[in-house]
């Protein structure tokens, strides 16, 4: 397994990880991956991952370069499979294709393949290279590599706020803190996770929909399940998010009584969790792993948005800053009770800040993240 690349191989490797990206919306729970063929300096073959239980990258690449496969080159975002899953091992398809040798961006930490694809392509004599832009195909999948890791999905909270970090009136009031273009935006970020969390409290003041909605774009969207933290199974069965397609998981103190009989009857599914008295969130992100759920998005309060702050298991935020002031009365954006002293304080990263029409988004990162 080498190490090295040169200007073609970067190239061609930002090509797939252009095409990785059109997989973002309906791949889960597999990763989004991309897949160039190149043979004598052409591209002769292209593919990306199709939704579960579809081809992978390689099969579709390797489909539409038919015979030109034959000694070409093999780009790939991450590791090649070697197992059967769905579908059948890709290292096995490029042996079979007679591809001259391999590149990919990252390994597959998956226990089903963690460097067994390079070792089988290896022994059929094909040459593999590991690490060509890995930190750019890393982003791609960072929930399923946390799922893979750590055994829970990577979290992003996003939150809506004026420039004096005010989420929402005293009364709970906060339509629209945001123009139209960041409220796209939050539509997109949905549309990428495999699940969109929220609190008991924000189901009852505000009755969201919760689902991603990019009408008329061209993208195929892959509805994320919505998660509610409702230890009380307070959830009313009319909740606007119960009556729309799609799965919704409740997680409460309990699985049992009338309250958790009318949220199943709604279509509902209640899982029981600790609770002392509200849901245990290592509990509640373990179980959405073992669902094979990689990204999941909160829009919730400040209290839930708070306890995650307080357990260190916000992997990334999204925060969206409208030219506002709310005073000093209003909702903040996180509850974690009295710092007393500013070494107490929660630091972040700014990776990056986007102006959306007349709002800002922040990408920020906690510095201390639990199981990073």
């Amino acid at each position: 397994m080498t190490k090295s690349a040169d200007a073609a191989d970067r190239k061609h490797m930002e090509r797939a990880l252009l095409l990785a990206e059109r997989g973002l919306y309906d791949t889960d729970p597999n990763p989004t991956v991309g897949c160039v063929l190149v043979n004598g300096g052409q591209v002769v073959g292209e593919g990306w991952t199709a939704p579960a239980g579809g081809p992978h990258a390689e099969r579709l690449a390797l489909a539409a370069a038919a015979a030109r496969a034959r000694g070409a080159t093999a780009y790939v975002t991450l590791e090649p499979c070697n197992h059967t899953g769905r579908t059948g091992p890709c290292t096995e398809a490029l042996i079979e294709a007679g591809v001259a040798r391999v590149i990919c961006a990252m390994l597959d930490p998956n226990p089903l393949v963690s460097g067994s694809g390079v070792k089988r392509l290896e022994a059929a004599g094909i040459p593999v290279t590991v690490g060509v832009l890995h930190a750019s195909a890393e982003p791609l999948n960072r929930g399923y590599l946390s799922r893979m890791t750590r055994k829970r999905p990577w979290v992003r909270v996003k939150i809506a706020a004026t420039l004096d970090g005010r989420t929402a009136l005293a009364n709970g009031a906060s339509r629209w803190i945001t123009g139209p273009a960041a409220r796209h935006d939050v539509h997109v970020w949905r549309a990428r996770s495999s699940a969109v969390l929220t609190g008991v409290g924000t189901i009852l003041v505000d009755d969201p929909s919760l689902s991603a909605r990019l009408d008329g774009e061209g993208i195929n969207v892959l509805q994320p399940a919505r998660v509610i933290l409702d230890s009380r199974l307070r959830t009313p069965p009319s909740a606007k998010t119960l009556e729309l397609p799609g799965d919704v998981l409740i997680f409460g103190g309990r699985d049992e009584g009338e309250e958790y009989r009318l949220l199943t009857a709604a279509g509902a599914r209640v899982e029981r969790v600790p609770a002392t008295p509200h849901c245990d969130l290592h509990a509640v992100l373990a179980r959405l792993a073992e669902l094979e759920y990689n990204d999941v998005f909160v829009e919730a309060g400040p209290r839930v948005s708070g306890a995650l702050l307080q357990a260190a298991l916000i992997d990334e935020l999204v925060i969206y800053l409208a030219p506002h002031v709310l005073g000093d009365g209003a909702r903040g954006m996180f509850d974690v009770g009295v710092l007393t002293e500013l070494e107490q304080r929660y630091r972040l990263e700014i990776e990056d800040v986007t102006r959306l029409g007349p709002d800002l988004r922040i990408m920020a990162r906690p510095s201390t993240v639990a199981g990073a």
